[in-house]
């Protein structure tokens, strides 16, 4: 039986899931019989080509990308997925870090110049094969996936089969997911969220998925409505649904009938928290996870959904927080700030390449996210930020910009909000709040915005200077880009 896919080599004792479909992409679609066909040849395929090494994998939002992924796990070779809109610098860094013996894409994909002479492989989504025996022990690289990373290039972090297994497993335990549910998304599939949740997970359960390609609030109500039970999305994908509800009854009735409703990536507002269990009667739930740790914590399903939170630590994450000097935080209060560390076998094992920068992630063996939060007396955790671009020092406080942020995206001519901090004489940093105006033509005013904040939070938390903007910098997931926000 296949460590991380047991459902595509049935036992005995064990259901046959090969005629349930395990995939579907728009109209194209796998049975669970027709992928471990097709993934078995082109593991039989590249097993021995890649020789010991690692495959690139050309990730778009394709059938091919799926099977290719799950192909060379059969086969015991790690994958580096590879974003197609990858400039061209930060392309051949990875290909020149990671030294992949082959890339995987799908027949048709035109692939930049930047690839060179590396050997390209097809993906097929129909065939007949099995994988080489003898797969990798638990401790094998499964994936590496290149971090975004703040300051120079990408780093390359190492996930281990065990980390795969494992973050999965606790997510079965906090979810109750199971072979029944039918997961619908549109994420990218070159990020831990779209390609090893949301494809390597269903597949893990035996379960179905389907992956709309691009995101439109229609795509989720249609595959909701025909049988699907959880939704993946990023905070951005639900606030467009979250906006789309009062003209829409259809994707009301969609949303209110699934089993699950799943955040991630980012902090969801509470705003759009609001609208959509308003409308629906659904709460959506919130998880946090980083590529280095996978999953850390999430609300579970038989738990309290309460917005603004990434609910308990998942079975088998420690999880602490940890002050400046190192000292751990016992006050579960929901007030005092530290950084999030974690250990467990959900963890990386390496930055690629990179021993300086993995001994530099570590206290011991708890890994330091750079995350910071507080924790609430029944162990709930808060996150208020980066420590690097959300945690601001004001005249003697510890300040969380994302509790600010909540704060501002509640004012009924707010669309966008950001809060940094910048070098301040007296203050040692000041709130700046960077505003996109629900109507561009007639935007709040600073003092309204200010005055806003302060008669819902301490004076302290009130923003010493608002700028206005067109449009917030996001990344790939959604995220906003706050290092890009200066001047």
């Amino acid at each position: 039986m296949s460590y991380l896919f047991p459902a595509l080599t049935p036992t005995a004792d064990g259901p046959d899931h090969g005629d349930r479909v395990a995939l579907r992409f728009g109209e194209r679609s796998l049975t669970y019989g027709q992928l471990a066909g097709a993934a078995g040849a082109l593991a039989a395929r590249i097993g021995p080509a890649a020789d010991g090494g690692r495959v690139a994998l050309w990730a778009t939002p394709s059938l091919e990308t799926a099977v290719g992924t799950v192909a060379a796990l059969l086969a015991g070779v790690p994958v580096v997925p590879l974003n197609p809109r990858t400039g061209e610098r930060e392309l051949a860094h990875i290909l020149s870090d990671s030294a992949p013996s082959l890339l995987l894409a799908a027949p048709g994909d035109e692939l930049p110049a930047g690839v060179g002479s590396l050997e390209r492989v097809d993906v097929p989504v129909a065939g007949e094969g099995q994988a080489p025996a003898g797969e990798p022990g638990p401790g094998a690289p499964a994936f590496v996936v290149y971090t975004s990373g703040t300051t120079g290039p990408p780093k390359g972090a190492v996930l281990p089969r065990r980390a795969v297994a494992t973050t999965l497993d606790a997510l079965q335990d906090a979810w109750q997911w199971s072979a029944d549910d039918v997961l619908v998304h549109a994420l990218p599939l070159f990020h831990v969220h779209g390609l090893i949740l949301g494809i390597v997970g269903p597949l893990r359960r035996g379960g179905e998925v389907r992956h709309l390609g691009r995101f439109t609030p229609e795509g989720v109500a249609r595959e909701l409505r025909r049988g699907g039970t959880m939704l993946f999305g990023v905070p951005t994908m639900y606030h467009r649904l979250a906006e789309a509800l009062d003209d829409d009854a259809e994707l009301m009735k969609a949303l209110a009938g699934a089993r699950l409703l799943v955040s991630g990536s980012a902090a969801l507002p509470l705003p759009d928290h609001e609208r959509i269990a308003a409308a629906t009667g659904r709460r959506v739930i919130e998880r946090y996870g980083m590529t280095e740790t996978l999953m850390n914590t999430s609300v579970r399903v038989d738990g309290q959904a309460r917005p603004g939170t990434v609910g308990v630590p998942l079975r088998g994450v420690s999880l602490r927080l940890v002050d400046e000097d190192g000292t751990q935080i016992t006050a579960w209060d929901g007030e005092t700030i530290g950084e999030i560390q974690v250990r467990g076998d959900h963890l990386f094992t390496e930055y690629l390449n990179r021993p300086d920068a993995t001994a530099a992630a570590f206290d011991g063996d708890w890994f330091r996210t750079g995350d910071m939060a507080v924790r609430d007396a029944d162990g709930y955790v808060r996150i208020v930020g980066r420590k690097a671009t959300d945690l601001i020092k004001s005249g003697g406080y510890k300040i969380g910009a994302g509790e600010i942020e909540n704060v501002l995206l509640d004012h009924p001519s707010v669309r966008e909000a950001a809060v940094t901090g910048a070098p301040d004489a007296d203050l040692g940093e000041r709130i700046v709040a960077w505003i996109v105006a629900a109507d561009p033509q007639a935007p709040p005013s600073a003092e309204d915005v200010t005055a806003h904040v302060a008669a819902q939070l301490a004076p302290h938390k009130r923003p010493r200077e608002v700028r206005f903007l067109d449009v917030l910098p996001r990344n790939d997931m959604g995220k906003i880009m706050k290092r890009a926000l200066h001047g």
